[in-house]
Protein backbone atom coordinates (compact mmCIF):
# COMPACT_ATOMS: atom_id res chain seq x y z
CA UNK A 1 0.00 0.00 0.00
CA UNK A 2 1.25 3.46 -0.86
CA UNK A 3 -0.37 5.37 1.96
CA UNK A 4 0.73 5.57 5.60
CA UNK A 5 -2.02 3.42 7.07
CA UNK A 6 -0.28 3.11 10.44
CA UNK A 7 -0.12 6.87 10.87
CA UNK A 8 -3.76 7.25 9.86
CA UNK A 9 -4.92 4.62 12.34
CA UNK A 10 -2.82 6.13 15.12
CA UNK A 11 -4.35 9.52 14.46
CA UNK A 12 -7.83 8.02 14.39
CA UNK A 13 -7.25 6.26 17.70
CA UNK A 14 -6.11 9.52 19.25
CA UNK A 15 -9.33 11.14 18.04
CA UNK A 16 -11.80 8.30 18.46
CA UNK A 17 -10.05 5.39 20.16
CA UNK A 18 -11.46 6.24 23.60
CA UNK A 19 -15.01 6.31 22.27
CA UNK A 20 -16.79 3.81 24.52
CA UNK A 21 -18.44 0.71 23.19
CA UNK A 22 -21.69 0.81 25.08
CA UNK A 23 -23.15 -2.56 26.01
CA UNK A 24 -26.88 -2.96 26.70
CA UNK A 25 -28.43 -6.01 28.30
CA UNK A 26 -31.48 -5.85 26.07
CA UNK A 27 -32.80 -3.55 23.34
CA UNK A 28 -35.23 -3.78 20.47
CA UNK A 29 -32.53 -3.15 17.85
CA UNK A 30 -29.08 -1.62 18.13
CA UNK A 31 -29.66 0.23 14.85
CA UNK A 32 -32.89 1.69 16.19
CA UNK A 33 -31.28 2.69 19.49
CA UNK A 34 -28.35 4.32 17.75
CA UNK A 35 -30.71 6.26 15.49
CA UNK A 36 -32.70 7.47 18.52
CA UNK A 37 -29.51 8.82 20.10
CA UNK A 38 -27.61 9.84 16.99
CA UNK A 39 -27.46 13.53 17.90
CA UNK A 40 -25.49 12.80 21.08
CA UNK A 41 -23.01 10.26 19.70
CA UNK A 42 -19.56 10.78 18.20
CA UNK A 43 -18.08 9.34 15.05
CA UNK A 44 -17.29 5.62 15.43
CA UNK A 45 -19.49 5.22 18.50
CA UNK A 46 -20.74 1.67 19.04
CA UNK A 47 -23.87 0.31 20.69
CA UNK A 48 -23.90 -3.44 21.35
CA UNK A 49 -26.54 -5.65 22.92
CA UNK A 50 -26.49 -8.98 24.68
CA UNK A 51 -29.99 -9.55 23.33
CA UNK A 52 -32.19 -7.89 20.72
CA UNK A 53 -35.95 -8.28 20.89
CA UNK A 54 -36.55 -6.98 17.37
CA UNK A 55 -33.29 -7.30 15.47
CA UNK A 56 -33.54 -6.22 11.85
CA UNK A 57 -31.94 -7.45 8.66
CA UNK A 58 -32.14 -6.38 5.04
CA UNK A 59 -35.58 -5.31 3.83
CA UNK A 60 -38.29 -6.81 6.00
CA UNK A 61 -36.10 -9.62 7.34
CA UNK A 62 -35.46 -10.13 11.04
CA UNK A 63 -32.19 -11.03 12.76
CA UNK A 64 -32.50 -13.55 15.57
CA UNK A 65 -29.77 -14.33 18.08
CA UNK A 66 -29.86 -16.08 21.46
CA UNK A 67 -28.80 -14.02 24.45
CA UNK A 68 -25.05 -13.81 25.09
CA UNK A 69 -24.05 -16.11 22.22
CA UNK A 70 -23.39 -13.84 19.24
CA UNK A 71 -22.36 -10.28 18.45
CA UNK A 72 -25.08 -7.78 17.61
CA UNK A 73 -23.90 -4.18 17.40
CA UNK A 74 -24.15 -0.94 15.44
CA UNK A 75 -21.44 1.55 14.51
CA UNK A 76 -22.00 5.22 13.75
CA UNK A 77 -19.98 6.77 10.96
CA UNK A 78 -20.02 10.54 10.54
CA UNK A 79 -18.77 12.26 7.41
CA UNK A 80 -17.65 15.84 6.99
CA UNK A 81 -16.83 18.18 9.86
CA UNK A 82 -15.77 16.25 12.94
CA UNK A 83 -15.81 12.93 11.15
CA UNK A 84 -14.43 11.13 8.12
CA UNK A 85 -13.82 12.84 4.79
CA UNK A 86 -16.99 13.95 2.96
CA UNK A 87 -18.58 11.07 1.06
CA UNK A 88 -20.78 11.69 -1.99
CA UNK A 89 -24.02 9.70 -1.91
CA UNK A 90 -23.01 8.17 -5.24
CA UNK A 91 -20.08 6.51 -3.45
CA UNK A 92 -22.06 5.12 -0.50
CA UNK A 93 -21.04 1.59 -1.50
CA UNK A 94 -17.67 2.39 0.10
CA UNK A 95 -19.36 2.01 3.49
CA UNK A 96 -20.37 -1.51 2.50
CA UNK A 97 -16.83 -2.21 1.35
CA UNK A 98 -15.36 -0.94 4.62
CA UNK A 99 -17.77 -2.88 6.82
CA UNK A 100 -17.65 -6.21 5.02
CA UNK A 101 -13.87 -6.18 4.72
CA UNK A 102 -13.58 -5.41 8.45
CA UNK A 103 -15.44 -8.62 9.29
CA UNK A 104 -13.55 -10.56 6.66
CA UNK A 105 -10.26 -9.38 8.19
CA UNK A 106 -11.40 -10.52 11.62
CA UNK A 107 -12.38 -13.96 10.34
CA UNK A 108 -9.07 -14.27 8.52
CA UNK A 109 -7.26 -13.51 11.81
CA UNK A 110 -9.01 -16.63 13.14
CA UNK A 111 -7.87 -18.70 10.17
CA UNK A 112 -11.27 -18.60 8.45
CA UNK A 113 -11.45 -17.67 4.76
CA UNK A 114 -14.70 -15.97 3.78
CA UNK A 115 -16.36 -14.23 0.87
CA UNK A 116 -18.87 -11.43 0.47
CA UNK A 117 -22.32 -12.17 -0.92
CA UNK A 118 -23.76 -9.06 -2.49
CA UNK A 119 -24.53 -6.69 -1.00
CA UNK A 120 -23.18 -7.26 2.52
CA UNK A 121 -23.50 -10.80 3.83
CA UNK A 122 -20.40 -12.74 4.83
CA UNK A 123 -20.36 -16.40 3.86
CA UNK A 124 -17.93 -19.18 4.71
CA UNK A 125 -18.28 -21.71 1.93
CA UNK A 126 -22.02 -21.88 1.32
CA UNK A 127 -23.01 -20.85 4.85
CA UNK A 128 -23.78 -17.39 6.26
CA UNK A 129 -21.82 -16.23 9.30
CA UNK A 130 -22.57 -12.50 9.27
CA UNK A 131 -25.29 -10.14 8.10
CA UNK A 132 -25.49 -6.36 8.01
CA UNK A 133 -28.06 -3.60 7.85
CA UNK A 134 -26.55 -0.32 6.67
CA UNK A 135 -28.74 2.77 6.92
CA UNK A 136 -27.40 5.98 5.40
CA UNK A 137 -28.59 9.47 6.28
CA UNK A 138 -28.14 11.96 3.46
CA UNK A 139 -27.55 15.69 3.43
CA UNK A 140 -28.17 16.78 -0.13
CA UNK A 141 -25.74 14.94 -2.39
CA UNK A 142 -23.59 13.66 0.48
CA UNK A 143 -23.79 11.00 3.15
CA UNK A 144 -24.00 12.85 6.47
CA UNK A 145 -23.84 9.73 8.61
CA UNK A 146 -24.28 5.99 8.40
CA UNK A 147 -25.57 3.45 10.90
CA UNK A 148 -23.82 0.14 10.26
CA UNK A 149 -25.60 -2.72 12.00
CA UNK A 150 -23.64 -5.97 12.18
CA UNK A 151 -24.60 -9.41 13.42
CA UNK A 152 -21.89 -12.06 13.69
CA UNK A 153 -22.69 -15.68 14.55
CA UNK A 154 -19.98 -16.17 17.14
CA UNK A 155 -20.62 -18.87 19.75
CA UNK A 156 -23.96 -20.38 18.76
CA UNK A 157 -23.75 -24.15 18.45
CA UNK A 158 -27.31 -25.00 17.42
CA UNK A 159 -29.55 -23.19 14.95
CA UNK A 160 -33.20 -23.61 14.11
CA UNK A 161 -33.25 -26.30 11.40
CA UNK A 162 -35.68 -24.14 9.43
CA UNK A 163 -32.91 -21.58 8.85
CA UNK A 164 -31.39 -22.27 5.42
CA UNK A 165 -27.62 -21.88 5.88
CA UNK A 166 -26.27 -20.47 9.16
CA UNK A 167 -22.88 -21.17 10.69
CA UNK A 168 -20.98 -19.75 13.67
CA UNK A 169 -17.31 -19.12 14.23
CA UNK A 170 -17.19 -21.58 17.11
CA UNK A 171 -18.60 -24.29 14.84
CA UNK A 172 -15.78 -23.61 12.41
CA UNK A 173 -12.88 -23.36 14.86
CA UNK A 174 -14.04 -25.15 18.01
CA UNK A 175 -13.07 -22.10 20.08
CA UNK A 176 -15.17 -19.94 22.39
CA UNK A 177 -15.06 -16.17 21.89
CA UNK A 178 -15.67 -13.67 24.74
CA UNK A 179 -18.15 -11.13 23.39
CA UNK A 180 -16.61 -7.91 24.70
CA UNK A 181 -13.03 -8.83 23.90
CA UNK A 182 -13.98 -9.98 20.42
CA UNK A 183 -15.94 -6.81 19.70
CA UNK A 184 -12.93 -4.72 20.70
CA UNK A 185 -10.84 -6.66 18.19
CA UNK A 186 -13.40 -6.09 15.46
CA UNK A 187 -13.63 -2.41 16.42
CA UNK A 188 -9.89 -2.05 15.83
CA UNK A 189 -10.35 -3.48 12.36
CA UNK A 190 -13.29 -1.19 11.67
CA UNK A 191 -11.14 1.82 12.67
CA UNK A 192 -8.40 0.63 10.34
CA UNK A 193 -10.78 0.13 7.43
CA UNK A 194 -12.57 3.43 8.12
CA UNK A 195 -9.20 5.18 7.89
CA UNK A 196 -8.92 3.89 4.33
CA UNK A 197 -11.97 5.98 3.42
CA UNK A 198 -9.88 9.11 4.04
CA UNK A 199 -7.32 8.57 1.27
CA UNK A 200 -7.53 7.89 -2.46
CA UNK A 201 -5.14 4.95 -2.14
CA UNK A 202 -7.21 3.59 0.72
CA UNK A 203 -10.44 3.83 -1.25
CA UNK A 204 -8.80 2.12 -4.21
CA UNK A 205 -7.63 -0.72 -1.97
CA UNK A 206 -11.09 -1.13 -0.44
CA UNK A 207 -12.66 -1.39 -3.88
CA UNK A 208 -10.02 -3.83 -5.11
CA UNK A 209 -10.36 -6.16 -2.12
CA UNK A 210 -14.14 -5.97 -2.13
CA UNK A 211 -14.35 -6.94 -5.81
CA UNK A 212 -11.83 -9.73 -5.27
CA UNK A 213 -13.94 -11.43 -2.61
CA UNK A 214 -17.44 -10.52 -3.84
CA UNK A 215 -19.88 -12.98 -5.37
CA UNK A 216 -23.47 -12.81 -6.57
CA UNK A 217 -25.74 -15.74 -5.87
CA UNK A 218 -27.36 -17.13 -9.00
CA UNK A 219 -30.92 -15.87 -9.40
CA UNK A 220 -32.65 -19.22 -8.83
CA UNK A 221 -30.50 -19.90 -5.75
CA UNK A 222 -31.19 -16.42 -4.37
CA UNK A 223 -34.92 -16.91 -4.93
CA UNK A 224 -34.82 -20.27 -3.14
CA UNK A 225 -32.86 -18.76 -0.25
CA UNK A 226 -35.27 -15.83 0.04
CA UNK A 227 -38.25 -18.21 0.02
CA UNK A 228 -36.67 -20.32 2.77
CA UNK A 229 -36.01 -17.26 4.94
CA UNK A 230 -39.54 -15.93 4.33
CA UNK A 231 -40.97 -19.31 5.31
CA UNK A 232 -38.92 -19.36 8.50
CA UNK A 233 -40.00 -15.83 9.45
CA UNK A 234 -43.64 -16.64 8.69
CA UNK A 235 -43.37 -19.51 11.17
CA UNK A 236 -42.27 -17.03 13.86
CA UNK A 237 -45.40 -14.91 13.55
CA UNK A 238 -48.21 -15.66 15.99
CA UNK A 239 -51.29 -17.21 14.46
CA UNK A 240 -54.09 -14.77 13.79
CA UNK A 241 -57.30 -15.23 15.76
CA UNK A 242 -60.16 -16.27 13.47
CA UNK A 243 -62.67 -13.58 12.72
CA UNK A 244 -65.91 -13.90 14.68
Amino acid sequence: MHYKITNIVTKMKQSYGNTPIEWLDEIDSTNSELRRRIGALDNLSVIAARYQTAGRGQGTHTWLSPEDENLTFSVLLRFGKGGLSPLPATEAVRITQMATLSIRSFLLSEGVESRIKWPNDIWVGDKKICGMLIENILDGKYVASSIVGIGVNLNQKAFDPALPNPVSLTQLTGNHYPLKETLHRIYEMICRRAAQLDTSDGRYELEREFEEHLFHLERHKQDALSDAIAGFEEGLRPAQDPLP
